[in-house]
């Protein structure tokens, strides 16, 4: 009920709208009451042979109908207004809610299961929310008018027409007790089926380079199995109470087929009313066989509904205090102090006890073995994570107590595999800066060296990029998302292996463009190329997510094992360690 109730609330914005609808519905429901009784009063002028009634009386029959028919057109639109607003309401509320998740609850959820909140859970509540209380409004109204005129005809044989009534109660309360879990297991299984399809559509390239097409169809159908077992569960509780609803009224139509026509030829009842009162019991099995299928629509929403305020009461991690400064203005000067990292979850931290300067205006390459916490540590600048222990500060701000977009929009970060939209090269460039004129995308394309190949893209800058730029290559990827790092502008860059994809003669071009960018910018570069580290003004190496060494080249050559090790590795880049300009050192190739 709790879960309900809350459901009900998406209908506040609505509520004009909702009580027209319940008004429109009895008038409708008022209307169909009436034809029975406007029919066994024609069948009376009939054997009457009272032909000026006979016509009024049907008269009277074609205007219920019609009224009946108007009604029930208003009625639909308005519902229907209503469900799609409430369907706009929840995808917005769903999706706002989960722009304010920090990133370690995505890294722990599938998003196929996201997804089928967002589309099949949300579904159902909106069918519930928008049609399906009218629809037991109107049986409840159906039920009721019909019930009057029956003890307003006849009481006696209402009294035995409304016997089972309080056993389809029972039944209805008994199903929907019984319903609701396994309804609630099928909204389950059907997102995990979800999940499946989409990490195996978005892994489709991985999964035809295996020739693995066959173990994911297992793998599938495995899940769709899992579906109809539980959703043939589901069907079984409901073939066990739903013929039992239906096959009930049908106890009391037998009733009064056999009392009421025996009082018709005793002459205690005109045939017109029991015509009359045999169209109230036939109103009267309607609604409640709509019942049945209500209440099965009800668990289900409220099923739904229980999936989706999870994900709704998952209140934020990581917050901003209210009315937050914005960062303060600087050049970009970082320090970490005592930082610690443990992600949700984890055994052993990943980052431990960092203390790092890093100077206005200066390049500084990180470096370490693959897990050393070279990523986790430059994710706490902008807030991607929150650090579990010390402080990290911005220009004098500890990044907890500034405005989140202020400070997001002071840094920019390239990775090694980025991520673009399914959207024009120019929108994708412009990601951080849609106001940025053509003339401001191109230069900072060109300061990526991606204008030429932009350029010779069947549309230009306005091509549009298949989704995750699936339609480029990866060193071209990397290039764009320089381009967009540079229109954005920012105080601190941070780029973690920004080259990986690019060949040699490309790397140097961007690495050139680069230096000029970098000048007086706060730079963090992770460096797994060694080729890269000759940007950097010092290095700082990283083991096991604590600060091993730091300095400059020759510095980290004479007293760090590790480095001297990293460096050992990758010999054939050494010539790129010097800080000579990049000219000189391709010439001493």
């Amino acid at each position: 009920m709790t879960t309900f109730r809350r459901l009900l609330e998406f209908l506040r914005p609505y509520r004009k709208s909702v009580a027209w609808s319940f008004l429109l519905a009895a008038g409708a429901m008022g209307s169909t009451v009436l034809i029975p009784y406007l029919t066994g009063r024609a069948i009376d002028a009939i054997r009457a042979h009272h032909r000026q009634g006979l016509m009024l009386w049907a008269i009277a029959i074609v205007a219920a109908g019609l009224a009946r028919l108007v009604l029930s057109v208003f009625r639909r639109l308005v519902a229907g207004r209503v469900s799609l607003g409430v369907e706009v309401d929840l995808r917005n509320r769903l999706y706002g809610h989960l722009q304010r998740l920090e990133l370690s609850f995505f890294d722990r959820q599938q998003t196929g299961q996201l997804m089928s909140r967002a589309t099949v859970d949300l579904q159902s509540v909106r069918f519930f929310l928008g049609y399906g209380l009218i629809f037991i409004a109107q049986s409840l109204l159906s039920l009721l008018l019909a019930a009057v005129a029956m003890f307003v005809l006849q009481p006696g044989l209402a009294a035995l027409a409304l016997a089972p009534l309080p056993f389809v109660v029972l039944i209805a309360f008994m199903y929907g007790r019984r319903s609701r879990p396994a309804l609630q297991e099928v909204q389950q299984r059907i997102a995990e089926v979800t999940a499946d399809a989409e990490e195996n559509i978005s892994g489709i390239r991985v999964v035809k380079a295996f020739a693995q097409e066959k173990r994911q169809l297992n793998g599938f159908r495995h899940s769709v199995a899992r579906v109809f077992d539980q959703a043939v569960y589901a069907t079984k509780i409901q073939a066990r109470f739903a013929p039992a609803i239906s096959f009930l009224p049908n106890i009391g139509l037998a009733l009064i087929l056999f009392v009421g026509g025996r009082d018709v030829v005793h002459g205690s009842l005109t045939l017109g009313q029991f015509t009359a009162f045999y169209a109230y019991l036939l109103i009267l099995i309607s609604p409640m066989r709509t019942l049945g299928y209500m209440l099965s629509a009800a668990q289900r929403a409220t099923a739904s509904g229980a999936r989706i305020f999870q994900l709704l009461d998952r209140e934020p991690q990581m917050t901003t205090p209210a009315g937050a400064p914005s960062l303060p203005p600087g050049r970009g000067h970082v320090v970490l102090d005592g930082v610690g990292l443990t992600f949700d979850g984890a055994a052993r931290p990943v980052l431990r006890d960092i203390d790092l300067e890093i100077e206005p205006g200066t390049t500084v390459a990180l470096v370490g073995a693959m897990g050393s916490g070279k990523t986790s540590l430059v994710s706490l600048l902008p807030r991607l994570y929150d650090a579990t222990e010390g402080r990290v500060e911005i220009d004098g701000a500890d990044v907890r107590s500034v405005d989140l977009l202020s400070l997001r929009r002071a840094i920019a970060t390239v990775n090694d595999d980025p991520f673009l939209f399914s959207a024009t090269v120019h929108e994708n460039i412009a990601y951080a800066r849609p106001e940025a004129t053509r003339e401001d995308v191109e230069r900072a394309a060109r300061a990526a060296q991606a204008h030429d190949f932009i350029a010779a893209l069947p549309d230009g800058y306005d091509t549009l990029i298949g989704e995750r730029g699936l339609t480029v290559s990866g060193g071209q990827r990397q290039r764009i998302a320089i381009a967009r790092a540079i229109l954005a502008d920012p105080r601190i860059l941070i780029l973690d292996d920004a080259t990986s994809s690019v060949d040699a003669s490309t790397e140097y071009g961007i690495k050139q463009a680069l230096q000029a960018v970098m000048e007086g910018r706060t730079t963090i570069v992770i460096a797994h190329r060694l080729s890269t580290i000759a940007l950097a003004d010092e290095i700082v190496v990283l083991e096991d997510g604590q600060v091993a060494a730091q300095g400059d080249h020759d510095e980290l050559l004479e007293r760090s094992p590790l480095y001297r090790e990293i460096v050992e590795q990758g010999m054939p880049d050494q010539v790129f360690l010097t800080r000579k300009p990049l000219e000189a050192q391709v010439a001493g190739l």
